[in-house]
Protein backbone atom coordinates (compact mmCIF):
# COMPACT_ATOMS: atom_id res chain seq x y z
CA UNK A 1 0.00 0.00 0.00
CA UNK A 2 0.77 3.44 -0.67
CA UNK A 3 1.72 6.00 1.89
CA UNK A 4 -0.41 8.94 2.68
CA UNK A 5 2.47 10.88 1.43
CA UNK A 6 2.65 9.56 -2.14
CA UNK A 7 -0.89 9.38 -2.44
CA UNK A 8 -1.80 13.12 -1.33
CA UNK A 9 1.52 13.90 -3.96
CA UNK A 10 -0.06 12.38 -7.02
CA UNK A 11 -3.45 14.04 -5.85
CA UNK A 12 -2.13 17.51 -5.71
CA UNK A 13 -0.04 16.78 -8.94
CA UNK A 14 -2.68 15.67 -10.92
CA UNK A 15 -5.37 18.39 -9.93
CA UNK A 16 -2.17 20.90 -10.94
CA UNK A 17 -2.46 19.47 -14.45
CA UNK A 18 -5.48 18.86 -14.70
CA UNK A 19 -6.15 22.17 -13.90
CA UNK A 20 -4.03 23.72 -16.44
CA UNK A 21 -6.90 24.04 -18.62
CA UNK A 22 -8.68 26.49 -16.78
CA UNK A 23 -5.96 28.66 -16.85
CA UNK A 24 -4.45 28.08 -20.91
CA UNK A 25 -7.04 30.15 -22.18
CA UNK A 26 -5.93 32.94 -20.51
CA UNK A 27 -2.09 32.40 -21.65
CA UNK A 28 -2.65 31.43 -25.19
CA UNK A 29 -5.12 35.01 -25.38
CA UNK A 30 -1.92 37.21 -26.25
CA UNK A 31 -1.02 35.19 -28.71
CA UNK A 32 -4.37 34.65 -30.39
CA UNK A 33 -4.89 38.60 -30.57
CA UNK A 34 -1.06 38.59 -32.50
CA UNK A 35 -2.17 36.18 -34.82
CA UNK A 36 -5.68 37.37 -36.15
CA UNK A 37 -6.99 40.54 -34.90
CA UNK A 38 -10.55 39.23 -34.84
CA UNK A 39 -9.80 38.32 -31.24
CA UNK A 40 -10.46 41.17 -28.75
CA UNK A 41 -9.67 42.23 -25.31
CA UNK A 42 -13.22 41.28 -25.02
CA UNK A 43 -13.24 38.04 -27.02
CA UNK A 44 -10.06 36.98 -24.78
CA UNK A 45 -12.47 37.94 -21.49
CA UNK A 46 -15.30 35.99 -23.30
CA UNK A 47 -13.10 32.79 -23.68
CA UNK A 48 -12.08 33.27 -19.73
CA UNK A 49 -16.00 33.90 -18.69
CA UNK A 50 -16.72 30.56 -20.56
CA UNK A 51 -14.83 28.35 -18.87
CA UNK A 52 -15.75 30.07 -15.17
CA UNK A 53 -19.55 29.68 -16.93
CA UNK A 54 -19.08 26.63 -17.52
CA UNK A 55 -17.54 25.41 -14.25
CA UNK A 56 -20.53 26.57 -12.83
CA UNK A 57 -22.66 24.59 -14.54
CA UNK A 58 -20.76 21.59 -14.05
CA UNK A 59 -20.70 22.01 -10.34
CA UNK A 60 -24.54 22.31 -10.21
CA UNK A 61 -25.26 19.33 -12.43
CA UNK A 62 -22.84 17.21 -10.26
CA UNK A 63 -24.15 18.75 -6.81
CA UNK A 64 -27.83 17.63 -7.93
CA UNK A 65 -27.11 14.16 -9.14
CA UNK A 66 -24.28 13.90 -6.37
CA UNK A 67 -21.87 12.38 -8.39
CA UNK A 68 -18.78 13.01 -6.52
CA UNK A 69 -20.12 10.75 -3.58
CA UNK A 70 -22.67 8.07 -5.74
CA UNK A 71 -19.01 6.93 -7.99
CA UNK A 72 -15.61 6.46 -7.67
CA UNK A 73 -14.01 9.78 -7.37
CA UNK A 74 -10.59 8.80 -9.21
CA UNK A 75 -12.96 7.71 -11.98
CA UNK A 76 -15.19 10.83 -12.38
CA UNK A 77 -11.86 12.72 -12.03
CA UNK A 78 -10.03 10.83 -15.01
CA UNK A 79 -13.09 10.97 -16.98
CA UNK A 80 -13.46 14.68 -16.29
CA UNK A 81 -9.87 15.59 -17.10
CA UNK A 82 -9.94 13.50 -20.70
CA UNK A 83 -13.04 14.90 -22.31
CA UNK A 84 -11.78 18.47 -20.68
CA UNK A 85 -8.70 17.75 -23.02
CA UNK A 86 -10.10 16.81 -25.90
CA UNK A 87 -12.81 19.94 -25.62
CA UNK A 88 -9.87 22.11 -25.20
CA UNK A 89 -7.63 20.22 -27.84
CA UNK A 90 -10.66 21.16 -30.66
CA UNK A 91 -10.01 24.74 -30.49
CA UNK A 92 -6.29 23.96 -32.13
CA UNK A 93 -8.06 23.17 -35.33
CA UNK A 94 -10.37 26.18 -35.29
CA UNK A 95 -9.45 29.86 -36.57
CA UNK A 96 -8.91 32.70 -33.95
CA UNK A 97 -11.80 34.40 -32.98
CA UNK A 98 -14.48 32.08 -34.12
CA UNK A 99 -17.21 31.44 -31.59
CA UNK A 100 -17.09 27.69 -31.53
CA UNK A 101 -14.19 28.40 -29.23
CA UNK A 102 -16.63 30.05 -26.75
CA UNK A 103 -18.18 26.74 -26.55
CA UNK A 104 -15.24 24.52 -26.26
CA UNK A 105 -13.91 26.44 -23.14
CA UNK A 106 -17.34 26.16 -22.22
CA UNK A 107 -17.22 22.48 -22.28
CA UNK A 108 -13.84 22.60 -20.70
CA UNK A 109 -14.88 24.63 -17.67
CA UNK A 110 -17.47 22.03 -16.83
CA UNK A 111 -15.66 19.04 -17.17
CA UNK A 112 -13.15 20.60 -14.41
CA UNK A 113 -16.33 20.38 -11.98
CA UNK A 114 -15.30 16.66 -12.16
CA UNK A 115 -11.69 17.96 -10.94
CA UNK A 116 -11.34 20.36 -8.84
CA UNK A 117 -14.34 19.59 -6.04
CA UNK A 118 -13.15 15.73 -6.56
CA UNK A 119 -9.87 16.36 -6.11
CA UNK A 120 -10.75 18.13 -2.62
CA UNK A 121 -12.79 14.86 -1.55
CA UNK A 122 -9.53 12.40 -2.40
CA UNK A 123 -7.09 14.68 -0.36
CA UNK A 124 -9.63 14.81 2.64
CA UNK A 125 -10.04 11.17 2.50
CA UNK A 126 -6.50 10.78 3.66
CA UNK A 127 -6.99 13.98 6.56
CA UNK A 128 -6.46 12.82 9.78
CA UNK A 129 -8.13 15.17 12.00
CA UNK A 130 -4.97 17.49 12.97
CA UNK A 131 -4.37 17.86 8.92
CA UNK A 132 -7.58 18.32 7.13
CA UNK A 133 -6.53 22.21 6.52
CA UNK A 134 -3.24 21.42 5.55
CA UNK A 135 -4.35 19.15 2.87
CA UNK A 136 -6.91 21.37 1.51
CA UNK A 137 -4.29 24.25 1.72
CA UNK A 138 -1.71 22.53 -0.67
CA UNK A 139 -4.50 21.76 -2.99
CA UNK A 140 -5.66 25.37 -2.84
CA UNK A 141 -1.74 26.42 -3.43
CA UNK A 142 -1.57 24.50 -6.22
CA UNK A 143 -5.12 26.29 -8.26
CA UNK A 144 -3.21 29.65 -6.62
CA UNK A 145 -0.13 29.14 -8.43
CA UNK A 146 -1.87 28.49 -11.37
CA UNK A 147 -4.22 31.05 -11.62
CA UNK A 148 -1.10 33.36 -11.41
CA UNK A 149 1.22 31.48 -13.96
CA UNK A 150 -0.37 33.01 -17.01
CA UNK A 151 0.90 36.34 -15.90
CA UNK A 152 4.59 34.96 -15.32
CA UNK A 153 4.01 33.63 -18.93
CA UNK A 154 2.18 36.94 -20.72
CA UNK A 155 5.43 38.72 -18.89
CA UNK A 156 7.90 37.37 -21.41
CA UNK A 157 5.70 38.43 -23.78
CA UNK A 158 2.63 36.38 -26.53
CA UNK A 159 3.58 32.48 -26.85
CA UNK A 160 2.46 30.69 -29.45
CA UNK A 161 -1.14 30.14 -28.60
CA UNK A 162 -1.39 26.62 -30.05
CA UNK A 163 1.41 25.39 -27.94
CA UNK A 164 -0.32 26.42 -24.71
CA UNK A 165 -3.58 24.69 -25.19
CA UNK A 166 -1.74 21.51 -26.67
CA UNK A 167 0.87 21.43 -23.34
CA UNK A 168 -2.55 21.83 -21.09
CA UNK A 169 -4.35 18.91 -22.84
CA UNK A 170 -1.55 16.94 -22.85
CA UNK A 171 -0.72 17.34 -19.03
CA UNK A 172 -4.76 16.95 -18.26
CA UNK A 173 -4.29 13.42 -19.83
CA UNK A 174 -1.30 13.08 -17.98
CA UNK A 175 -3.28 14.08 -14.84
CA UNK A 176 -5.96 11.37 -15.91
CA UNK A 177 -3.59 8.72 -15.57
CA UNK A 178 -2.07 9.59 -12.43
CA UNK A 179 -5.27 9.91 -10.88
CA UNK A 180 -5.68 6.08 -11.49
CA UNK A 181 -2.99 5.34 -9.53
CA UNK A 182 -4.27 6.84 -5.84
CA UNK A 183 -5.52 4.85 -3.29
CA UNK A 184 -9.07 5.93 -1.24
CA UNK A 185 -7.62 7.39 2.06
CA UNK A 186 -9.06 5.71 5.28
CA UNK A 187 -11.85 8.36 5.74
CA UNK A 188 -13.49 8.19 2.05
CA UNK A 189 -17.11 7.72 2.81
CA UNK A 190 -18.75 4.52 1.14
CA UNK A 191 -20.70 5.00 -1.94
CA UNK A 192 -24.21 7.09 -1.20
CA UNK A 193 -27.39 6.42 -3.37
CA UNK A 194 -28.96 8.92 -4.89
CA UNK A 195 -30.82 11.26 -2.39
CA UNK A 196 -32.95 14.16 -4.45
CA UNK A 197 -32.49 17.19 -2.84
CA UNK A 198 -29.04 16.22 -1.08
CA UNK A 199 -27.03 19.10 -2.82
CA UNK A 200 -29.60 21.03 -0.45
CA UNK A 201 -27.72 19.77 2.54
CA UNK A 202 -25.92 22.82 2.63
CA UNK A 203 -28.96 24.72 3.80
CA UNK A 204 -29.97 22.65 6.55
CA UNK A 205 -27.17 22.43 8.96
CA UNK A 206 -26.30 25.83 11.05
CA UNK A 207 -22.61 25.07 10.89
CA UNK A 208 -22.71 24.56 6.75
CA UNK A 209 -24.59 27.67 6.49
CA UNK A 210 -22.60 29.84 8.41
CA UNK A 211 -18.75 28.09 6.69
CA UNK A 212 -21.02 28.64 3.02
CA UNK A 213 -22.06 32.39 3.80
CA UNK A 214 -18.03 32.57 5.07
CA UNK A 215 -17.14 31.18 2.00
CA UNK A 216 -19.25 33.52 -0.02
CA UNK A 217 -18.02 36.42 1.71
CA UNK A 218 -14.52 35.22 0.90
CA UNK A 219 -15.56 34.64 -2.86
CA UNK A 220 -16.61 37.85 -3.25
CA UNK A 221 -13.60 39.34 -2.71
CA UNK A 222 -11.25 36.69 -3.89
CA UNK A 223 -11.65 36.37 -8.01
CA UNK A 224 -12.28 40.59 -8.52
CA UNK A 225 -9.14 41.05 -6.58
CA UNK A 226 -7.39 38.53 -8.87
CA UNK A 227 -8.74 39.95 -12.19
CA UNK A 228 -8.37 43.56 -11.08
CA UNK A 229 -4.93 44.23 -9.49
CA UNK A 230 -2.92 44.14 -12.39
CA UNK A 231 -5.13 46.74 -13.89
CA UNK A 232 -5.14 48.81 -10.10
CA UNK A 233 -1.61 48.31 -10.51
CA UNK A 234 -0.83 49.70 -14.14
CA UNK A 235 -3.32 53.21 -13.44
CA UNK A 236 -1.41 53.40 -9.75
CA UNK A 237 2.04 53.52 -11.52
CA UNK A 238 0.79 56.07 -13.87
CA UNK A 239 -0.80 58.32 -11.32
CA UNK A 240 2.50 58.45 -9.51
CA UNK A 241 4.64 58.78 -12.49
CA UNK A 242 2.05 61.12 -14.24
CA UNK A 243 2.38 58.90 -16.98
CA UNK A 244 0.81 56.56 -19.55
CA UNK A 245 -0.34 53.16 -17.67
CA UNK A 246 2.15 50.29 -18.17
CA UNK A 247 1.75 46.62 -17.84
CA UNK A 248 3.00 45.04 -14.90
CA UNK A 249 2.58 41.41 -15.56
CA UNK A 250 5.42 39.88 -13.04
CA UNK A 251 4.43 41.69 -10.41
CA UNK A 252 1.04 40.51 -11.26
CA UNK A 253 2.31 37.32 -10.78
CA UNK A 254 4.32 38.09 -7.59
CA UNK A 255 1.24 39.28 -5.71
CA UNK A 256 -1.38 36.37 -7.13
CA UNK A 257 1.44 33.91 -6.37
CA UNK A 258 2.28 34.75 -2.53
CA UNK A 259 -1.10 33.48 -1.74
CA UNK A 260 0.13 29.93 -2.01
CA UNK A 261 2.37 31.14 0.77
CA UNK A 262 -0.64 32.04 3.00
CA UNK A 263 -2.68 29.16 1.96
CA UNK A 264 -0.33 26.76 3.23
CA UNK A 265 0.50 28.63 6.49
CA UNK A 266 -3.10 29.23 7.08
CA UNK A 267 -3.50 25.48 6.98
CA UNK A 268 -0.68 24.48 9.14
CA UNK A 269 -2.04 26.91 11.79
CA UNK A 270 -5.78 25.80 11.34
CA UNK A 271 -4.99 22.50 11.96
CA UNK A 272 -3.53 23.85 15.47
CA UNK A 273 -5.50 26.74 16.49
CA UNK A 274 -8.89 25.89 14.43
CA UNK A 275 -10.55 26.99 11.83
CA UNK A 276 -12.62 30.01 12.83
CA UNK A 277 -9.50 32.44 14.51
CA UNK A 278 -7.53 31.78 11.02
CA UNK A 279 -10.58 32.20 8.67
CA UNK A 280 -11.29 35.69 10.99
CA UNK A 281 -7.85 37.02 11.09
CA UNK A 282 -7.47 36.31 7.40
CA UNK A 283 -10.65 37.91 6.66
CA UNK A 284 -9.93 40.72 8.54
CA UNK A 285 -6.40 41.74 7.26
CA UNK A 286 -7.72 41.14 3.56
CA UNK A 287 -10.92 43.38 4.27
CA UNK A 288 -8.22 46.42 5.59
CA UNK A 289 -6.08 46.26 2.65
CA UNK A 290 -9.18 46.39 0.51
CA UNK A 291 -9.92 49.81 2.35
CA UNK A 292 -6.24 50.41 2.14
CA UNK A 293 -5.70 50.09 -1.50
CA UNK A 294 -7.47 53.50 -1.92
CA UNK A 295 -5.06 55.29 -0.15
CA UNK A 296 -1.99 53.42 -1.58
CA UNK A 297 -3.33 54.54 -5.02
CA UNK A 298 -0.71 56.78 -6.52
CA UNK A 299 1.68 56.86 -3.97
CA UNK A 300 5.21 55.65 -4.71
CA UNK A 301 5.31 51.73 -5.92
CA UNK A 302 6.66 50.08 -3.27
CA UNK A 303 4.56 51.18 -0.96
CA UNK A 304 1.65 50.21 -3.80
CA UNK A 305 3.55 46.61 -3.80
CA UNK A 306 3.89 46.04 -0.22
CA UNK A 307 0.54 46.23 0.21
CA UNK A 308 -0.71 44.29 -2.77
CA UNK A 309 1.44 41.34 -1.65
CA UNK A 310 0.34 41.27 2.20
CA UNK A 311 -3.02 41.22 0.29
CA UNK A 312 -2.07 38.81 -2.23
CA UNK A 313 -1.27 36.43 0.82
CA UNK A 314 -4.10 37.07 2.86
CA UNK A 315 -6.95 36.95 0.42
CA UNK A 316 -6.36 33.28 -0.44
CA UNK A 317 -5.25 32.07 3.12
CA UNK A 318 -8.97 31.28 4.28
CA UNK A 319 -10.02 30.00 1.10
CA UNK A 320 -8.76 26.16 2.12
CA UNK A 321 -10.18 25.99 5.39
CA UNK A 322 -14.12 27.04 4.15
CA UNK A 323 -14.02 23.14 2.57
CA UNK A 324 -12.06 21.76 5.18
CA UNK A 325 -15.08 23.10 7.61
CA UNK A 326 -17.74 22.12 5.25
CA UNK A 327 -15.90 18.82 4.97
CA UNK A 328 -15.61 18.47 8.42
CA UNK A 329 -19.45 19.33 9.40
CA UNK A 330 -20.61 17.40 6.62
CA UNK A 331 -22.49 13.48 7.13
CA UNK A 332 -18.97 11.20 5.20
CA UNK A 333 -20.58 10.08 2.36
CA UNK A 334 -22.34 13.26 1.16
CA UNK A 335 -18.41 15.19 1.21
CA UNK A 336 -18.14 15.37 -2.26
CA UNK A 337 -21.64 16.47 -2.79
CA UNK A 338 -21.52 19.69 -0.31
CA UNK A 339 -18.05 20.49 -1.71
CA UNK A 340 -19.25 20.73 -5.39
CA UNK A 341 -22.34 22.36 -3.99
CA UNK A 342 -20.34 25.16 -2.34
CA UNK A 343 -18.02 25.50 -4.81
CA UNK A 344 -20.73 26.47 -6.91
CA UNK A 345 -21.97 29.01 -5.10
CA UNK A 346 -18.98 30.50 -5.16
CA UNK A 347 -17.77 30.29 -8.18
CA UNK A 348 -21.44 31.70 -9.49
CA UNK A 349 -20.51 34.90 -7.05
CA UNK A 350 -17.29 35.27 -8.70
CA UNK A 351 -18.68 35.93 -11.90
CA UNK A 352 -20.82 38.72 -10.70
CA UNK A 353 -18.33 40.73 -9.10
CA UNK A 354 -15.40 40.49 -11.85
CA UNK A 355 -17.72 41.74 -13.93
CA UNK A 356 -19.27 44.30 -11.96
CA UNK A 357 -15.29 45.83 -10.94
CA UNK A 358 -15.16 47.97 -14.11
CA UNK A 359 -18.43 49.52 -13.46
CA UNK A 360 -17.93 50.57 -9.87
CA UNK A 361 -14.40 51.73 -10.72
CA UNK A 362 -15.32 54.18 -13.36
CA UNK A 363 -17.91 55.05 -10.47
CA UNK A 364 -16.13 55.23 -7.21
CA UNK A 365 -12.45 54.61 -8.61
CA UNK A 366 -10.00 52.55 -7.23
CA UNK A 367 -10.54 53.09 -3.90
CA UNK A 368 -14.59 53.26 -3.87
CA UNK A 369 -14.69 50.08 -5.13
CA UNK A 370 -12.30 47.78 -3.61
CA UNK A 371 -14.29 49.01 -0.65
CA UNK A 372 -17.09 47.55 -1.74
CA UNK A 373 -15.38 44.21 -2.07
CA UNK A 374 -14.35 44.73 1.79
CA UNK A 375 -18.11 43.91 1.90
CA UNK A 376 -17.26 40.45 1.56
CA UNK A 377 -14.78 39.54 4.05
CA UNK A 378 -16.51 41.60 6.86
CA UNK A 379 -19.55 39.53 6.58
CA UNK A 380 -17.41 36.19 6.03
CA UNK A 381 -15.84 37.18 9.47
CA UNK A 382 -19.09 37.80 10.84
CA UNK A 383 -19.99 34.31 9.98
CA UNK A 384 -17.36 32.38 11.15
CA UNK A 385 -17.53 34.41 15.00
CA UNK A 386 -21.14 32.99 14.62
CA UNK A 387 -20.08 29.57 14.15
CA UNK A 388 -18.06 29.16 17.21
CA UNK A 389 -15.95 26.48 18.55
CA UNK A 390 -18.40 23.67 16.08
CA UNK A 391 -17.33 20.37 16.16
CA UNK A 392 -15.04 19.58 13.77
CA UNK A 393 -13.52 22.69 12.91
CA UNK A 394 -11.84 23.32 16.40
CA UNK A 395 -7.71 22.28 16.12
CA UNK A 396 -7.29 18.27 16.83
CA UNK A 397 -4.50 18.55 18.72
CA UNK A 398 -2.34 21.13 21.07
Amino acid sequence: MQSKAVNVAIIIAAQILALALWFSGTAAGPGMAREAPTVTASFQAMLTGAVQAGFVLGTLICAILSLPDRFDPRRLFAASAIIGALANATILFLPPGESAMLVARLITGMCLAGVYPVGMKLAIGWADRGDAGLLVGLLVAGLTLGSASPHLVNSFGAIPWRVALATASGGAVFAAVLITLVQLGPRHGRAARFRPGAALELCRRRGLRLVTTGYLGHMWELYAMWAWVGAYLQASFAAWRGGEAAPAPFLTFLIIAAGAIGSVAAGFLADRFGRVPVTVTAMLISGTCCLLAGVAFGLHPAWTVLLCLVWGVAVVADSAQFSASAAELSEPALVGTVLTMQTCLGFALTIVTIQLMPFLVAWLGWGGSFAVLAAGPLLGAWAMLRLGPQAGVTPARS
